[in-house]
Parts: structure tokens; sequence; C-alpha cells
């Protein structure tokens, strides 16, 4: 199951930088269509839009990237935040459904709870 929990870490840091990265690209993208048309109204409302997207998508990005340098080092409470995560990503149909059930398979598993209190043992 380390290996499992390894890829689930990984998918999440994956997951989470892309979406910063997706965020950035809106922003520019969104603002500079604004500034583009030269006017201030536009501007204005554009530069709103953008980065209130642009916070959105940083804000539920940002603790996939956490949960994941968490699962790296099996911190009991990113399995906590991974499950959190993992269920809201089967609402992201087809493919974060998919991914989400493989996280909840891994991180639900008995194996799994196992490693997680075994890691937490050794650092008490």
């Amino acid at each position: 199951m380390e290996k499992h929990v390894t890829l689930v870490a990984v998918i999440n840091i994956a997951f989470g930088v892309l979406g910063i990265f997706a965020a950035l690209l809106l922003f520019i993208g969104i603002v500079g269509a604004g500034l583009i048309s030269g006017e201030s109204e536009a501007m204005t409302i554009t530069a709103i839009v953008g980065t209130a997207i642009a916070f959105i998508l940083a804000i539920t990005s940002i603790p996939e990237i956490i949960g994941g340098f968490g699962l790296l080092k099996y911190k009991p409470w990113a399995r906590i935040l991974v499950l959190i995560i993992a269920c809201l990503d089967l609402l992201l149909i087809p493919l974060g459904t998919l991914i989400g059930i493989y996280e909840l398979w891994v991180l639900l598993n008995e194996e799994t709870a196992a490693l997680f209190a075994v890691e937490s043992e050794k650092r008490e």
C-alpha cells in the first residue's frame, strides 16, 4: 500500500500544481483581454472576474499540494485532508470521479490506516 499512498500523494501534488498554473493562466487571459479592449469599464470588470476566478482556483489547489506532501511523510492529518479532497473529487465527472474512487480505496484501506498508525507511533 505504500506505493499506492505515494501515487495518491503525487496525484494530489500534480493536480494542485496544475490548478495553480490554470489560475495564473486564467488570470492573465481574462485580465489581459480587458486591458487589450482599452475600455476602462471592461478593464475593471475583467480585473474583478479574473482575480475572483484565479483566487478560487488557487484556494482549492493549495490544500491538494499540502495534503500530497503530508501523505509523503505519512502525517495522519494529511490522510484526513486528502479523504475530504477525494470526496470532493467525486463530483468532477469523469476523471475526478475515477481519481476520487481510487483515493478513497487507498486511504480507507486497513493497511493504509496501519501504515499511518505506525508512522505516528514512530514520532512519539
